[in-house]
């Protein structure tokens, strides 16, 4: 049984990898690349530091001049063509030792140290013009992401230090509803954002940070667009539509994007790109939670009964080509204006087949020209429509900034008694 199900897996990918690119189609891909800032939405590259050391002091010991366990480093992200990056300062939203705002320091402390200690090769890059100033020196532009409203404590004053220290975008939720937004995998317990989470977005508004609504629900994702007057993003998320999973994002959002102006970053989580593997994840997950219950403290017989269920269900494979379907599928419900690209590398644990690390960026735009996308549009999905949102996000902020003190609103005004940390 077991050699049937790797040679169906092998019949899959041969399948799957019948219509390549051409070398012709890589070569247009790289000299897009090489004419265009890439800009990546989302890394988790500092919460894989933390992780892999167990010591978020010790960032020297991640050296990326070398060959990392992980999907970066700069030999890979230079084979990959990154022109800028977001690199995430993501915390989850159930850490409850000490208050996220303690954990978040860490991580933006580790994602900052990462940029100073390689300055030949990355650069801090703070707002469009400078990402294509250190895109023509050759450096990989640098800002953060930071991930899950939660970090700021129900805290406008929070909001604009991490502004400060480089966040660029703020994804209102991660897995986890806050006291103020609906997440798109927790209970939806105020029908999208309370008053106080749309003082956030609008405070985000006159700082100059994208809304990212990746992780939200589409209420949260709808209100957003509605108080917005900058352009949102989805760092990392793809079509609903081809994979019916609460991360996606439904079509109804998608036709709102062109009228604001905003990018869905297509991120390459295998569950969120195919529905046979977003069905394995399922089955999977309710299998081990099973066994879990079945075995209790045995955890011997849990790991041998468990490695036999994976052995006898292997995870379907997923090709870069049905990455290139949700780009397609964006680009036909929303606009050519409102798609990019948003990896998720070292926050996943599996890869796409042809998608494996941050050097594979250029197979994907080689199956776009395969498809006969024009260059003009490539670079559009590569980093002009991200690259154009922010553009736009800080000339409204410089028009608020100008009619608009800080924001003094507190959620207890606004929202009235909450269960707030």
């Amino acid at each position: 049984m077991r050699c049937f199900l790797a040679l169906l897996a092998l019949t899959t990918i041969s399948t799957a990898m019948s219509a390549q690119p051409s070398e012709r189609d890589m070569a247009r891909a790289k000299r897009v690349l090489a004419s265009t800032p890439l800009v990546d939405g989302h890394n988790d590259l500092p919460w894989e530091i933390r992780r892999s050391t167990g010591n978020p002091r010790d960032v020297a010991a991640y050296d990326l001049r070398k060959r990392t366990p992980g999907h970066t480093d700069l030999k890979r992200l230079k084979q990959g063509m990154v022109g800028a990056q977001f690199w995430s300062v993501y915390i989850p939203g159930e850490v409850g030792d000490s208050g996220y705002a303690r954990v978040q320091m860490e991580q933006i402390d580790i994602a900052r140290r990462i940029v100073a200690m390689y300055p030949d090769q990355l650069q801090w890059a703070l707002t469009a013009d400078e990402i294509r100033s250190a895109f023509k020196k050759k450096k990989i532009g640098s800002l953060l992401g930071l991930e899950g409203g939660h970090a700021i404590e129900n805290s406008l004053g929070a909001l604009r230090v991490y502004y400060d220290l480089g966040a660029r975008y703020m994804t209102l939720t991660h897995n986890v509803t806050t006291d103020w937004a609906d997440a798109a995998a927790d209970s939806a317990r105020h029908g999208g954002l309370t008053p106080f989470g749309k003082e956030v977005v609008r405070e985000m508004n006159r700082l100059g940070m994208l809304v990212d609504l990746s992780h939200v629900s589409p209420g949260t994702m709808s209100d957003a667009l509605d108080v917005s007057e900058a352009p949102v993003i989805f760092s990392h998320s793809n079509a609903r539509a081809l994979v019916d999973v609460v991360r996606n994002i439904p079509d109804s959002i998608l036709k709102r994007l062109p009228a604001n102006g905003g990018v869905a970053m297509v991120t390459f989580v295998t569950s969120f790109i195919s529905s046979d593997a977003a069905t394995h994840d399922v089955v999977e997950n309710r299998t081990l939670a099973s066994l879990r219950t079945k075995h209790g403290q045995d955890t011997t017989a849990f790991r041998a009964e468990s490695e036999a269920w994976t052995a006898a269900h292997p995870r379907p494979v997923v090709t870069l080509s049905k990455v290139a379907d949700h780009i397609e599928h964006i680009r036909k419900v929303a606009s050519i204006e409102n798609v990019g690209i948003g990896g998720d590398f070292d926050g996943i644990s599996v890869t796409i087949h042809g998608l494996e690390d941050v050097s594979k960026y250029p197979a994907l735009f080689a199956e776009l020209a395969r498809r006969g996308w024009s260059d003009a549009d490539m670079k559009k999905v590569a980093g002009e429509n991200i690259l154009r949102a922010l553009s736009k996000a800080e000339a409204v902020s410089a028009r608020l900034r100008g009619t608009r003190q800080p924001s003094t609103k507190t959620i207890t005004e606004l929202d009235g008694a909450t269960s707030a940390r």
